[in-house]
């Protein structure tokens, strides 16, 4: 490992396991947990940090001095990318998805702020950067320039989500993960033993790709797993009244903050199953809290 990650990793939290106490959960004998990495660190958070560490360490390995990459106006990836980038010396640059907007919202400041080049591109031409998966793909990249797909989907992210699986030191029945583009779930997946049952909670609507895109990262195919794409609650970052509800309830009861892009929606799903008794008593689950808890700026009132 570089040693500058080194360093930078050791002002990081640890990431905890808290249990979920409800009257509710011990109805249906469920015991439930929450692998809270959104403690890691306040701005690279949950999995953007398990899936930056061994890219940026792959990036610096290599001497390069600039580092690409894509996402929306409320990117959790490109927000801790160009955090990390000011704290290792490194040139960031982002190519966010749409039109430059009149004002930029708080996101968009902060990775400015930190020296992010921000660079606004069509929705057609974002879609186009998303054929370009390896480091030196996208066309026109120059030397020391690191090219990361959306949401850090390399196959080097799923060493760093590895990590957060031996991280447990207890046994389990199931382990859930908010899905964006899976990479997260397909290193879940490599790494829990396959006695343990892996469920995704898709973020976004018509996510039945998701299912080829985690596939192309699994080193062979595993038969523990599923995505449930029923909790999108209309689209990414789309949201209504029951699941904003659902997350202020939550938090009163148990004062983990959740955001309503991921987290939330995977515990919302979560919550609806375990309901119309989907899972056996007697199970111990544990639901990987990804972090991201900028995004909840985007839904302030």
């Amino acid at each position: 490992m570089h040693p500058e990650l080194i360093q930078l990793e050791k002002t990081f939290d640890k990431s905890i396991l808290s249990r979920i106490q409800d009257p509710m959960l011990d109805h249906y004998g469920i015991e439930l947990w929450v692998k809270r990495d959104d403690l890691l660190h306040p701005v690279i958070s949950g999995n953007k940090w398990r899936k930056l560490k061994y890219i940026l360490d792959h990036a610096l390995s290599l001497g390069a001095h600039t580092l690409i990459s894509m996402g929306g106006a409320y990117s959790n990836h490109l927000h801790a990318l160009a955090y990390v980038g000011r704290e290792l010396g490194l040139k960031t640059t982002g190519l966010i998805r749409g039109e430059q907007p009149d004002t930029l919202n708080p996101t968009l400041v902060d990775m400015r702020n930190w020296g992010m080049e921000l660079k606004f591109v069509s929705r057609s031409d974002y879609r186009d950067l998303r054929h370009y998966k390896d480091w030196q793909d996208l066309p026109g990249i120059k030397s020391r320039q690191y090219w990361l797909p959306e949401g850090g989907a390399q196959t080097l992210a799923l060493k760093g989500v590895a990590e957060l699986v031996r991280e447990i030191d207890m046994p389990y029945d199931m382990l859930c993960v908010p899905c964006g583009t899976g990479t997260t779930l397909a290193g879940i997946i490599e790494a829990v033993p396959e006695s343990v049952s892996v469920m995704g909670f898709a973020a976004l609507k018509n996510a039945g790709f998701l299912t080829a895109d985690v596939e192309s990262l699994l080193s062979r195919p595993y038969a523990n797993w599923q995505i449930n794409p029923d909790y999108h609650f209309g689209g990414f970052a789309q949201v209504n009244a029951e699941l904003m509800a659902f997350i202020e309830a939550f938090e009163l009861k148990t004062h983990v903050p959740l955001e309503p892009v991921y987290t939330g929606k995977m515990l919302y799903g979560l919550y609806d199953l375990i309901a119309q008794g989907c899972f056996k008593p007697g199970q111990r689950i544990i639901a990987v809290h990804t972090g991201g808890l900028q995004g909840k700026r985007g839904f302030d009132q």
